[in-house]
């Protein structure tokens, strides 16, 4: 495991390197993101942290590598996340359509999967490459969605990719373990400008990217130690913050009537902030369960096959509790501000 912390060490002093030169860049070409209503900051904060994050992450990929057996599945990655960083850089600008940006995920989907980058479930193609589709469009949609608050997108991310380092290592992936070191070294360089109070934020060239990395890191992560019944437990887990964080606000948005893609601040960050905290306290506490979801991966990855769905059930317990929980708080909220708007239409 320790012969891929030269790896995390470049992409961090990659990232920590270029990012001041990104943000200069961003300024100087008027990519910034301005407050509005639905937005936490005050002032217009320049964009484009993700070409740091991106050109850190290939900096340390590409010096720490012997890649001949892996070059086809390397090189539709490369191709595909930069792919993803020009359409992310399109939509910081102009502020593309869902469907654009679907229409691009679902491409780098179909070429990573005609590589065989693709789920292996079922053992049946029709399924599995559904599952495929949803999985990559998904994780791609849950990174981009937590990119609602300073530093939230970034760590969570950093965390997921130092996890699925530990359990790729320990696999003995040399892709996996060099992707996500390299992932891990360059998201936490950036953070040093994206934590509360952010100088600077990724926009979608990075959260679709990296999202996009995640996915494909999920489907590589193989266990010859755990069986099929459990290790499909593992990356879902591993990226479990995301997913519930998806998963509850598509679930508010068609409950309250809304489309899924509008913009609101109706996240897990924004309700532990409603219920009192500080946006600071708030990432923490979901850098937190993403620790915590991450090392109960690990337990699952080693455990007997009994005691891996024990531990499994457990987290998905706990998941919907925190769930519902963070549902009634989004009610009592909305309930708070329609009697507020009904007092001053008075």
């Amino acid at each position: 495991m320790i012969d891929y912390v030269p790896v995390i060490a470049v992409g961090f002093a990659a990232s920590v390197g270029l990012a001041p030169l990104v943000r200069q860049l961003a300024q100087r070409i008027g990519m910034v993101d301005k407050p509005s209503p639905r937005k936490v900051h005050r002032t217009p904060i320049p964009l484009m942290g993700g070409l740091a994050i991106y050109l850190a992450f290939l900096l340390a990929l590409l010096m720490f590598g012997d890649w001949p057996q892996h070059i086809i599945e390397l090189l539709a990655i490369v191709l595909s996340a930069t792919f993803l960083v020009a359409v992310g850089f399109w939509d910081d600008r102009k502020n593309l359509r869902p469907r654009t940006k679907f229409a691009a995920e679902f491409l780098v989907a179909g070429l990573c999967a005609a590589v065989g980058i693709r789920v292996d479930l079922f053992g049946n193609l029709i399924p599995d490459l559904a599952l495929t589709f949803l999985w990559y469009v998904g994780i791609i949609n849950a990174v981009n969605f937590l990119d609602n608050m300073d530093g939230l997108a970034a760590g969570t991310s950093a965390i997921a990719a130092f996890f699925l380092y530990v359990l790729s290592a320990s696999q003995g992936q040399e892709l996996v373990s060099s992707l996500s070191a390299a992932l891990c070294g360059a998201l936490i360089g950036f953070l040093i400008y994206n934590f509360n109070p952010a100088t600077m934020f990724m926009g979608d060239m990075g959260s679709l990217a990296i999202g996009f990395i995640l996915a494909v890191l999920g489907l590589k992560l193989r266990f010859q130690t755990q069986v099929p019944a459990a290790s499909w437990m593992i990356p879902i887990l591993v990226l479990g913050l995301p997913i519930f964080d998806t998963s509850l606000v598509v679930f508010t948005r068609l409950r309250e009537g809304r489309h899924p893609f509008d913009a609101g601040k109706d996240h897990s960050s924004h309700r532990l902030v409603a219920m009192g905290v500080s946006p600071r306290v708030a990432v923490l506490t979901l850098y937190g369960g993403c620790v915590l979801l991450g090392l109960a991966a690990i337990i699952i990855s080693r455990a007997p096959l009994d005691m891996a769905l024990t531990v499994g059930a457990g987290v998905a317990v706990i998941g919907v509790g925190c769930f519902i929980i963070l549902e009634v708080a989004r009610i009592k909220q909305r309930r708070k501000q329609l009697a507020s708007q009904a007092q001053q239409s008075r």
